[in-house]
C-alpha cells in the first residue's frame, strides 16, 4: 500500500504580512507561489524538517506556532502540513526560488498561487486579518 509524502510548509507572518515564495523548479510549476518547505526525510520529526527548509530554501531560523488546519492534500500522493512561523535570526533570501514577497492580506491575491497552496492562503489570510501575527505565532 502507497502512504502519502509529507511535505511541511511554513506560513512565515511578520508585521501583519504572510512571506510567500515563488516556485524555480520544476518547469510545470516554475513560477507559481508557495509556502516554503519541503519533503520531510524519513525517520525526521516534522518540525525539525520545517526548520531545516526554512534554513536551506531561505537562510533564516523559524520559531514554529500552531497548525493551520489539517492535512492539505497536494496531489500525486502528497499531503503538506502548515505551521505559523515567526523568524527568529536571519533575513530571508531566495536560494532556491525566483523571488520572496511579503504580502498583506489585502496583496494575497496579487500573485498567482499554487492551486493547492490557496485554501491554505485563505486560511492564513483570517489570521493576517485577525491581527495575529502581533500576538505572536503561539
Amino acid at each position: 500500500m502507497l502512504t502519502d509524502v509529507l511535505v511541511v510548509g511554513a506560513a512565515i507572518v511578520e508585521d501583519g504580512r504572510l512571506l510567500a515564495a515563488q516556485r524555480a523548479e520544476p518547469p510545470e510549476l516554475a513560477g507559481g507561489w508557495e509556502f516554503p518547505g519541503g519533503k520531510v526525510d524519513p525517520g525526521e520529526h516534522e518540525a525539525d524538517a520545517l526548520v531545516r527548509e526554512c534554513v536551506e530554501e531561505l537562510g533564516v531560523h523559524v520559531r514554529l506556532g500552531r497548525r493551520v488546519g489539517g492535512d492539505w492534500p497536494l496531489g500525486k500522493g502528497y499531503i503538506m502540513r502548515v505551521w505559523l512561523a515567526e523568524i527568529v535570526s536571519g533575513v530571508p533570501e531566495a536560494k532556491e526560488h525566483l523571488d520572496l514577497r511579503w504580502l498583506t492580506a489585502d496583496e494575497l491575491y496579487g500573485v498567482p498561487w499554487l492551486p493547492a497552496d490557496l485554501p491554505i492562503v485563505r486560511a492564513v489570510e483570517d489570521f493576517l486579518r485577525e491581527g495575529y501575527s502581533r500576538r505572536g505565532v503561539t
